[in-house]
């Protein structure tokens, strides 16, 4: 079984990384709207964490994970 999650890293007001995870995403997802929905998270001001409201883009990343189970 293969499971895959989208990760979207973002820098908080105090400096720190808060990363918002969410499974199993489109395959076909592009950078360009990977970008565009994060840029739209911080535009509107949508979440907010520990460290404060979140005020920059530290990346994104696509994690694939393959799980083979013997018993």
């Amino acid at each position: 079984m293969v499971s895959r999650r989208l990760e979207l890293i973002f820098q908080n007001a105090s400096g720190r990384r808060f990363t918002l995870v969410l499974q199993d995403p489109r395959t076909d997802l592009t950078s360009g709207e990977v970008q565009a929905v994060m840029e739209l998270i911080l535009g509107r001001n949508i979440f907010t964490s520990s460290g404060g409201d979140l005020v920059g883009i530290a990346g994104a990343r696509l994690v694939s994970q393959e799980v083979k189970e013997f018993i």
